[in-house]
């Protein structure tokens, strides 16, 4: 997935994109065409994005949005069941 399908997907501005990417919590594949170079993010990296967005927007700081996202990727059960809580407490 090329970055402007990423920021679409994921409606995450462009610069933060790049942030995440800069501090090394992604790292896209470039490629390079001609005088272009384009970014191809991997489905994982897509994931990676999507979570780490989700805390960015819910207030942290990248380190702790990162960490967070992190454990939500390799424990998805745990992830479901913050989700649940979340939703409950809402009703």
């Amino acid at each position: 997935m090329r970055t402007p399908e990423v920021l679409a997907h994921i409606d995450i501005p462009r610069h933060k994109l790049y942030y995440l990417e800069q501090k090394g919590y992604i790292k896209p594949k470039k490629t390079v065409i001609g005088e272009k170079e384009f970014r191809d993010y991997t489905e994982e990296d897509v994931k990676k994005i999507e979570c780490i967005w989700k805390y960015l927007k819910k207030g942290f700081k990248y380190k702790t949005a990162h960490e967070k996202a992190m454990e939500d990727i390799s424990n998805p059960q745990m992830a479901l069941l913050k989700s649940e809580n979340t939703t409950e407490k809402g009703e």
